[in-house]
């Protein structure tokens, strides 16, 4: 099988105020990528909103709370949509100088620790992240590389290829940011907004899930992952 990963972040820069860091990532059957992006378009459509518009947790509001349900009901009666996030909990625990890295260089290293559980050597995958920078290039090529060889694929014919794109052309990103954001505002503990808690409230009960501990790895519909550290002595 070939499969497309389709990834976002939200609240990954180091000093932004924020504690909780989530990565992930949206995945399906490459075959099944082209009827997910037009059924999301019909969506937005049914509901009066413009194809540019773009699928985002940060625009939920009560007023278009009706279009972000049949989102999130969307994905969840859609048996080739799968999800994963990883979670870092705490930023301001890090300590990167005891591991003499950056947080660029962790913020790669989350990202292999959040795909590794997908990548499958009997499958191939096409991985597309949003850009992060204009420095980005090199450092997803690296990524590709330490993830086959994780996979024990030194001839690099399990991962097609990693590419950035802008998020806003892609639906599948969209419904990746959407969905991270559902887990970030939960795992921050939010509750300023009716119409996010009562999205939460529809992915827990979908999912069975709090959204805020880790499920079983093998979990395939949505897959969650708390980042632990090793504790600093």
């Amino acid at each position: 099988m070939e499969y497309n990963i389709y990834c976002d972040e939200s609240c990954h820069l180091e000093r932004d105020g924020i504690k909780v860091m989530v990565l992930g990532g949206v995945w399906c059957p490459k075959d099944a990528k082209d009827k997910a992006f037009r059924e999301l378009r019909n969506l937005k459509s049914k509901h009066g909103l413009k194809l540019t518009n773009e699928l985002k947790w940060n625009a939920v509001s009560m007023s278009k709370l009706a279009y972000y349900e049949d989102v999130m009901a969307y994905f969840f009666n859609n048996s080739d949509l799968h999800f994963r996030a990883l979670v870092v909990p705490d930023k301001s625990q890090l300590h990167h100088e005891d591991y003499l890295q950056t947080h660029d260089q962790f913020y790669y290293k989350m990202y292999f620790d959040m795909l590794k559980a997908l990548i499958d050597p009997i499958n191939t995958y096409n991985i597309y992240l949003d850009i992060k920078d204009t420095q980005g290039g090199k450092k997803v090529e690296r990524l590709r590389d330490v993830l086959c060889n994780n996979a024990l694929d030194f001839n690099k014919n399990c991962i097609n290829k990693i590419q950035q794109v802008k998020s806003h052309e892609v639906e599948l990103i969209e419904l990746s940011d959407f969905l991270i954001g559902a887990v970030m505002y939960t795992n921050r503990g939010l509750t300023t907004s009716s119409a996010k808690l009562e999205l939460i409230s529809q992915m827990k009960s979908k999912s069975t899930y709090s959204l805020t501990k880790s499920t079983l790895l093998r979990e395939n519909k949505v897959n969650i992952f708390i980042w632990k550290g090793r504790n600093k002595q």
